[in-house]
C-alpha cells in the first residue's frame, strides 16, 4: 500500500522515492490492480494543494485523472471496519487522521505501507517499508 506522499513522489517521479520504495513497486508494474492506494489520500491530496502546500507536475484534475487511470493502482475506499479501526488502533500512535485512516486501511488489508513517515514507521502493529 503506498502513503499519500509515496503515490505523489512515484507518480510524478520525484527523486524523494527511496530506492528501496521503488524496488518494492517494480514488480508489480505488470500486475493490475495490484498496488493499493487508500481513498483518504484523494482527500489529503486534495486538501495539500488546495492549501497550497503541494505542488503536483501538472494541475490537480488532470494528475488525478491519469493517476485514477493507472492500471496497476487500486483505490481501497474506507469502509466502517477501516473507520473503526483508525480509532482503535492498538497502542500508542499519532493522532493525524489521514494518517490513521492510511495505516488502519494497511493492516485491514493485510498490506506492507510504503511510508518515509518515521512516526509510522515505528508503529509495530503495522509491517512498512521505505
Amino acid at each position: 500500500m503506498l502513503d499519500t506522499h509515496t503515490l505523489v513522489w512515484w507518480a510524478d517521479g520525484n527523486e524523494k522515492l527511496s530506492a528501496n520504495a521503488g524496488q518494492a513497486i517494480s514488480p508489480y508494474m505488470t500486475q493490475p490492480g495490484s498496488l493499493l492506494v487508500s481513498s483518504i489520500s484523494v482527500w489529503e491530496i486534495t486538501l495539500l494543494v488546495n492549501k497550497g502546500r503541494l505542488q503536483l507536475n501538472r494541475p490537480f484534475s488532470e494528475w488525478l485523472d491519469l493517476v485514477e487511470r493507472l492500471p496497476i493502482l487500486r483505490f481501497v475506499p474506507i469502509d466502517n471496519a477501516i473507520a473503526r479501526l483508525s480509532v482503535e488502533l492498538p497502542g500508542e500512535f499519532h493522532p493525524d487522521p489521514a494518517d490513521r485512516m492510511i495505516v488502519a486501511s494497511a493492516i485491514t488489508h493485510n498490506a506492507c505501507l510504503l511510508t518515509c513517515d518515521a512516526k509510522i514507521r515505528q508503529y509495530p502493529a503495522v509491517k512498512t517499508l521505505w
